[in-house]
């Protein structure tokens, strides 16, 4: 747990910029991701806003958001039908 001391031996302002910087890049590679064709895109946006949860409250609020509508979802629903042949 040595790495809690150093964490939050660093200023405020500093540890809110190094996180904010880290989360948003995140953000910025899964978005990239979503129209290059590749695996991997949710991981990095929900790794983003979980990096930036741990600084900033409207993160926190948002990542709550997305872990209850996550919740929600129905594996079951989300199977390919095939389509009704005429």
């Amino acid at each position: 747990m040595e790495y809690k001391k150093i964490w939050s031996g660093v200023p405020a302002p500093v540890r809110k910029l190094i996180v904010l910087v880290i989360g948003f890049t995140l953000i910025a590679i899964g978005s990239i991701l979503i129209i290059l064709p590749g695996p991997f895109t949710l991981p990095f946006m929900i790794a983003g806003l979980f990096i930036l949860a741990l600084e900033f409250t409207w993160a926190r609020s948002l990542l709550t958001k997305a872990q209850e509508s996550a919740r929600k979802v129905d594996p079951r629903k989300l199977k390919k039908r095939k389509p009704k042949e005429l």
